[in-house]
């Protein structure tokens, strides 16, 4: 009889172990059969709301170039107008002068003043500098000029050379190579004279 009583009970057990293993297994899964993900609560914020999750910043995409800021040494400058400046004027300075001889006096009392350059080119210039005319002597001519004012040999001139007064005739003041020389008519010296000779008209 107590035999009995135990086999029962031992069934009786065995039935309520495999009905809580079931229980258990099923509130382990979902509705699929798939386990059920773990449910996280939001932790409340002092004001009764749940704090928002910081986004993470976003990367500058590779190839573009940031901005430089206001006052940025490498910030590029003002780019080009589309103008080009113009050039400066080339200054030419005139030619040295080669000799330099002013005449006077006259039948009319005019003065003018011959200046040659080196290169050939001379200047007219009436009794108070002003320009009245120009020119320019020919090879041959700046040849025969220079010729006449080596051969004239200026440092050994006399610095002043008047031996008489010719009536209504003129007289010459020559500067050439650091010498002046002063003469006139019925005076001036043959070496001279072929210097007066090379020379373009003192007047048109």
């Amino acid at each position: 009889m107590r035999a009995g009583r135990a086999g029962r009970a031992t069934t009786v057990a065995s039935a309520v172990l495999g009905a809580a293993l079931a229980a258990l297994l099923l509130g382990g899964c979902g509705g699929d059969g798939e386990p059920a993900a773990p449910r996280t609560e939001p932790t409340a914020t002092a004001g009764g709301s749940s704090p928002a999750t910081p986004s993470a910043p976003s990367a500058p995409s590779a190839g573009t170039p940031s901005a430089p800021a206001p006052g940025d040494p490498t910030s590029p400058g003002p780019g080009p107008t589309g103008t080009t400046p113009a050039p400066s004027p080339r200054v030419t300075s005139p030619a040295a002068t080669l000799v330099r001889v002013t005449r006077g006096g006259g039948f009319a009392g005019r003065t003018g003043t011959l200046v040659i350059g080196e290169d050939g080119s001379w200047t007219r210039l009436d009794g108070r500098a002003k320009e009245v005319g120009r020119g320019r002597l020919t090879g041959p001519q700046l040849g025969t000029l220079r010729a006449a004012l080596r051969e004239a040999d200026f440092a050994r001139l006399p610095r002043t050379s008047k031996s008489g007064t010719v009536f209504d005739g003129f007289t010459y003041a020559f500067v050439y190579g650091g010498f002046e020389v002063a003469t006139g008519d019925g005076s001036v010296p043959i070496a001279l004279t072929r210097v007066l000779d090379a020379l373009p008209p003192f007047e048109d």
